[in-house]
């Protein structure tokens, strides 16, 4: 895993849900970022594919990394890992928090990003609680970290949270097809 700068602004989330992965990734302006999830696949399946959006991220000059160890992410050849919590480990670390306590305690392991979510209801999470603008700013605070708006966002909806003074925005359904 090596890290690159800058890190990006626009991320990918993979999910079940996106027919075309492909033509999501290519959606993705170059430089972007893609966090690889997909769960549910069986070992063999996971690995098979994220070898194919392994080439396709390279090849757009994409940051990769792979929600899932960071010792699995050095062995898949991820840029690093996105998890619930922080380990010690090379490459790029991420995580996804849901209140300010979780985000002071991803800041305070030296998370190079943190994703708050979910902003916006989303169909990942039907009929699921979102905290709005408000509760983005509230954990987000004073925060020099590097923050991530993720649930429900699209490019216009980043625009309106631009005073919130994010890094940048996550997405599934706005590179879907």
């Amino acid at each position: 895993m090596r890290r690159r700068h800058p890190l990006p602004k626009i991320w990918l989330m993979t999910d079940p849900r996106i027919d075309d992965l492909s033509a999501a990734i290519r959606r993705l302006p170059r430089g972007s970022g893609i966090i690889f999830r997909d769960y549910e696949l069986a070992h063999t399946e996971r690995r098979a594919l994220f070898n194919v959006v392994r080439r396709l991220a390279k090849a757009r000059r994409h940051m990769l990394l792979l929600a899932d160890k960071p010792c699995v992410a050095r062995q898949w050849g991820a840029d690093g890992a996105h998890s619930r919590s922080l380990h010690r480990s090379q490459g790029i670390r991420t995580v996804a928090v849901h209140n300010a306590r979780e985000a002071a305690a991803a800041k305070r392991l030296g998370a190079d990003l943190i994703f708050v979510s979910p902003v916006f209801a989303t169909q990942s999470h039907p009929g699921g609680h979102s905290i709005g603008a408000v509760g983005v700013g509230r954990i987000v605070g004073n925060m020099r970290g590097r923050t991530i708006a993720l649930g429900g966002m699209t490019a216009k909806r980043a625009e309106l949270l631009l005073s919130l003074k994010l890094y940048g925005w996550a997405a599934i359904d706005a590179f879907r097809i």
